[in-house]
């Protein structure tokens, strides 16, 4: 297959209506829009017109307007203040500007001023230079003596002491290297020549106590296991079962009590098969051939 060959499914694609092209396409002389009127001419644009009424979009109010140029300002509650004068993040013998409270950690950014607002009590003066103020928070300021200043001007961009870069530590210095430890005074020659003598001397070895015999363990050989499956009634996965319970043998089956056999019953859910098929006594019966 080539690219020229390929193809939408049929019925994918319908062609264009072409109208005015004769009577017999059925979308001729007038082209579906009908016989005069203002929808058959040119140029008519009717979306919106309610039939002479007043349309939708002039009925609706207009109202508001989003200013351009409008200034988003960083807002500052006495309350926050306050708590920072509290915790100690101003230096109030300086004057607390829109710098100052980022790098205090008051406000998180000036944005395009400070501006001074809410209600409470300041316990000390604070000399303010904001970008605005609200009456109250004002005569709050300068009720606790201090004041006031509106400044036009745009507060520059701050670091957080926070986000600011690290300064590299100095490198340590490398410590001298220590003095090598006095030698001690080392023994005299003929102290020396003791030592080596009294080392040379062949020392005793202590007598070794006889070993003990262990009593040797009889190790009993296990039974071989028998074919199970010789007893009528037990197959391959009733002879793994009764194995994992310890009746491997013919003697094992053949020994089989009562309250052993009811405890079998119910445990592997034999149905009473070895009381039904006599399995002790078919177990006898092979120990009998097998001797």
């Amino acid at each position: 297959m080539r690219l020229n060959q390929l193809s939408d499914n049929p019925g994918a694609t319908k062609p264009k209506t072409r109208l005015g092209r004769g009577v017999g396409s059925g979308k001729g002389k007038t082209g579906g829009r009908g016989v005069k009127g203002q929808k058959s001419r040119s140029g008519v644009a009717i979306k919106g017109f309610e039939g002479g009424q007043m349309p939708i979009h002039m009925r609706l109010p207009k109202r508001g307007f989003n200013k351009p140029n409008r200034k988003r300002w960083a807002e500052l509650s006495i309350a926050n203040l306050e708590r920072a004068i509290k915790a100690g993040k101003l230096d109030l013998s300086k004057n607390v500007d829109a710098e100052a409270l980022v790098k205090a950690g008051v406000l998180r950014r000036a944005n395009d001023g400070v501006r001074l607002i809410g209600c409470g009590e300041l316990s000390k003066a604070v000399k303010l230079t904001v970008a605005g103020a609200t009456a109250g928070a004002t005569k709050i300021v300068e009720g606790a003596k201090g004041s006031v200043t509106i400044s036009d001007a745009k507060p520059v961009r701050v670091q957080k002491d926070a986000d600011a870069p690290k300064a590299k530590k100095p490198a340590a210095k490398k410590a001298a290297p220590k003095a090598a430890p006095a030698k001690k005074d080392e023994p005299k020659p003929a102290a020396k020549k003791a030592a080596s003598k009294a080392d040379a001397a062949p020392k005793k070895a202590p007598a070794k106590k006889p070993a003990e015999k262990k009593p040797e363990k009889k190790v009993e050989k296990a039974a071989k296991a028998d074919d199970l499956t010789k007893i009528s009634g037990i197959g391959p996965v009733f002879a793994k079962r009764l194995a994992e319970e310890g009746l491997t043998t013919y003697q094992d089956v053949a020994k089989l009590t009562k309250k052993r056999i009811k405890e079998l019953d119910e445990k592997l859910d034999l149905k009473n098969n070895i009381e039904n098929d006599d399995w002790p006594g078919q177990a006898k019966a092979l120990m009998a051939k097998k001797d």
